[in-house]
């Protein structure tokens, strides 16, 4: 995935400003997705204007810019979503921690994973939140949209993070494991 394509997601919802991609960024993408600051957004917004995937549609106040998305955009998206999965390399700070749990001694592996746990499951004690939020807003007459449908795979990605650590832990509590040993 790139900065790009997040971009012209966002937009393809509603013209935007920088300051509101940001934002958006910070509230719907950075916790789960993709994480982009200020510094990030508004010089791919420049490349993007240039490549003819955006255009402005409004000025503000102060001379800021609110940007849609053009046709060529709208392709450009359409190309990138259809793009096989493997285009990009995979970023799993999760797994790759799973990789490495044999550098460390086995309390410490146990100490580790109920950490895992409890993180995964904080997370979803929150996506519940907002799946109510959503739900709520979509009974008092307003679409749902498909922000649903990623909050429900986020809880669903870390409730099966949660059941897996406490699985793990449990396993190394009746010494099923034994001693883990290995390499990667």
């Amino acid at each position: 995935m790139s900065l790009r394509h997040a971009l012209l997601g966002l937009l393809c919802d509603t013209p935007q400003n920088g300051y509101d991609l940001t934002k958006r960024f910070e509230v719907t993408l950075s916790s789960h997705a993709w994480n982009a600051g200020h510094s990030q957004i508004y010089p791919e917004l420049k490349r993007m204007l240039a490549d003819g995937l955006i255009e402005v549609v409004d000025e503000g106040s102060r001379g800021s810019k609110v940007y849609g998305v053009t046709e060529a955009g709208r392709e450009e998206l359409r190309r990138w979503m259809f793009s096989p999965l493997g285009e990009t390399p995979p970023r799993n700070e999760f797994v790759l921690r799973l990789f490495m749990l044999s550098s460390l001694e086995v309390p410490d592996v146990k100490v580790l994973v109920d950490r895992m746990a409890g993180t995964s499951d904080a997370r979803v004690a929150e996506l519940d939140r907002v799946i109510k939020e959503l739900d709520g807003a979509a009974e008092a007459g307003h679409a749902q949209g498909y922000a649903r449908y990623a909050a429900e795979f986020g809880r669903r990605y870390f409730a099966l993070q949660r059941d897996w650590a406490r699985w793990v832990v449990e396993q190394m509590d009746q010494g099923a494991a034994g001693s883990p040993g290995g390499t990667v």
